[in-house]
């Protein structure tokens, strides 16, 4: 199976502009492709996680990957997709954001001459002269054809500013400046960005002519992406210090039973040979397995064997009904704190089981608090803090109190 195929197979793509072509680039080694990366955070998060397995696979068969950051679109402050604006962003704070995702991203893919890159479309956009780009590249595009794009009839319904129509754009201008600076005749996205990736496509059609249009191909991932990263208490991100091996180890553990295969092919290395013998047998006990593998493969491959291991056996320990706390995830409150007895709403969010007092009463409330196996079922009780006490909350998250 070429690696085309295989990235069919697994389910990475949904459309394509030109599939003969895609193929012997990607078949041939001979892609330059860019993803486009958004510095708002230091971190990225799992949601991230298809483009960088894509990345991995891509250039272990010879292409090479551009990680773009799109720091010229976070200095002007990048539309929510809502009314408001995100916060306008520094340059110490996008090159330092730049920076922890390419640490983060070293782990799926190498850095170096003529291996992948990471360029920030601030070299090109913030140089810009506006009367001279709106009359070299604002010429080129329809405002009737723009109009028509799904991402922008979507957004006329609740109002659309002049920045969110610029994108369009903005980022086909990205692609002209990638295939002209590094040769980049390959650009990967979601469904939501089709219409801006056939935009590049054409405007390099347009500037540069027909014949160098023809290595511009646009590949599209599939939306499942997009789903990812998100709980009810925030994004899972692939920092450790914001989301705690453990955590992240939990939160494969835990997807739903129809997304464990869907899970492996889309982000694991597993061989398809082998998830599609999972399938064929994947039923009642067989999911905890399978869920525990996709969970591992995944801890391992953004935190390392080491930290996977601990979480593989922390789960196991949680899953035991608690009993072995060794490697049992940790919260750690300063001892000054606790003197005496405190309030058990506040050693919940002390102890981070809770974010707020409000939301820690309304999990006592519903009987999901318990501490050395005994229910809590009153917020207002008093509590004796110990080294080393287990606060369970539902059935799957365990904390072993550290005093420091």
């Amino acid at each position: 199976m070429t690696c085309y195929e295989e990235l069919k197979a697994r389910g990475l793509i949904a459309q394509v502009t030109d599939e003969k072509l895609i193929q012997e680039l990607i078949d041939g080694g001979k892609a330059t492709f860019y993803i486009g990366f958004d510095p708002t955070a230091d971190s990225l998060h799992v949601g991230h996680f298809m483009a960088l397995c894509l990345m991995k696979r891509l250039q272990m068969a010879g292409n090479r990957p551009i990680a773009l950051i799109g720091g010229g679109t976070a200095m002007i402050g990048d539309p929510s997709g809502r009314t408001d604006m995100r916060q306008m962003m520094t340059v110490e704070t996008i090159q330092h954001n730049c920076d922890c995702f390419k640490k983060q991203m070293s782990r799926f893919i190498e850095f170096g001459e003529g291996k992948a890159m990471m360029v920030n479309n601030a070299d090109w956009l913030l140089n810009l002269n506006y009367v001279d780009f709106i009359r070299d590249i604002g010429s080129c595009f329809s405002v009737n054809n723009m109009l028509r794009a799904k991402c922008y009839e979507q957004r006329l319904e609740r109002g659309l500013s002049f920045l969110e129509f610029n994108y369009m754009i903005m980022q086909s201008y990205d692609f002209l400046e990638l295939f002209q600076r590094y040769g980049c005749n390959l650009q990967f996205g979601g469904d939501d960005q089709w219409s801006n990736m056939l935009g590049g496509t054409e405007l390099i059609r347009k500037k540069l002519g027909k014949d160098a249009s023809a290595m511009t191909i646009t590949l599209l991932l599939n939306s499942e992406g997009k789903k990812m990263g998100k709980t009810q208490s925030g994004a899972v991100w692939l920092d450790a210090e914001k989301t705690s091996p453990y955590d992240f180890f939990q939160y494969w553990r835990n997807v739903g039973d129809d997304d464990v295969i869907k899970c492996m092919k889309l982000l694991t290395f597993i061989p398809l040979e082998e998830i599609e013998e999972m399938e064929r047998t994947l039923s009642g006990e067989k999911l905890n397995p399978a869920k525990e593998r996709l969970a591992y493969e995944l801890t391992q491959m953004v935190h390392g064997k080491e930290e996977a291991d601990k979480a593989l056996a922390a789960a196991r320990a949680v899953f035991s009904a608690g009993s072995d706390t060794e490697n049992m995830p940790v919260s750690e409150i300063p001892a000054a704190e606790v003197e005496g007895e405190i309030g058990l709403l506040t050693l919940l969010v002390k102890a981070g089981i809770a974010p707020s007092n409000g939301e820690a009463r309304r999990l006592v409330q519903q009987g999901g608090i318990s501490i050395d196996g005994e229910k809590m079922t009153d917020p207002t009780v008093m509590v004796t803090v110990r080294e080393g006490m287990v606060i369970k909350k539902g059935k799957k998250v365990f904390r072993k109190v550290v005093l420091v």
